[in-house]
């Protein structure tokens, strides 16, 4: 087992601050070689903010993030080179086809891209050289999220991976996840749709709301 695969990832005590209102407070995880962690909850308990902070686009108000014991601020770029970061939008480049979207974000991260069986696994193979304007939602979609397959990254943080997609394209989804954690890889996913993630540990964001201020009295 390498000494990446041995580290934890891990949350203490967290607390999530935006717009001066506090999103969540005393959020804790952690997050071995090979797990899964579902995050659950209403809309605005945070799952969003929580997967930016994880990523190290966002810093905690309180509390912080370590990898392998070392906080992640530490080394931000060593951090960015371990991850996968897919939020709500495609970033799918219009002019570029989708061959040539991969192989641009693989080069972002200084990697080869193995574009040919990420297109396919997501049955794109046949639109490689489409540009992605002509591309649909649901096509853009798969191809964004080719790219998890094209430049390998340890750890995938996901927002809502499954919007846009056919059951066919779900399954695709899962099984990728599920080939990525039996190699060692980490998952965090935030969905409101079923997805099967085996053994995910769940996280609900509901129950860690800070109370509510007291109401004013004239």
């Amino acid at each position: 087992m390498t000494q990446s695969a041995k580290a934890q990832f891990e949350g203490r005590d967290l607390l999530c601050r935006r717009g001066g209102r506090d999103v969540f407070a005393g959020l804790s995880y952690s997050l071995p070689s090979g797990g899964a962690l579902l995050l659950t909850g209403a809309n605005g308990t945070g799952k969003s903010s929580l997967l930016r902070l994880m990523a190290g686009l966002l810093r905690p108000a309180a509390g912080e993030i370590l990898w392998a014991g070392r906080s992640i601020t530490e080394d931000p770029e060593g951090h960015a080179a371990r991850l996968h970061y897919l939020g709500h939008l495609d970033a799918v480049k219009p002019v570029l086809s989708a061959a040539e979207n991969l192989r641009f974000w693989a080069s972002l991260r200084g990697r080869t891209a193995d574009v040919g069986a990420a297109l396919d696994h997501f049955a794109l193979g046949g639109l490689a050289d489409l540009p992605g304007r002509l591309l649909s939602a649901g096509q853009r979609r798969r191809l964004a999220l080719s790219r998890l397959l094209a430049s390998p990254a340890e750890l995938w943080l996901l927002d809502e991976p499954s919007v846009g997609l056919d059951h066919a394209s779900v399954g695709k989804l899962a099984e990728a996840i599920a080939a990525h954690r039996a190699k060692g890889g980490r998952v965090v996913v935030a969905t409101h749709t079923a997805l099967d993630l085996p053994d995910a540990e769940p996280l609900s964001l509901d129950a860690l709301a800070p109370p509510p201020l007291p109401e004013l009295v004239w």
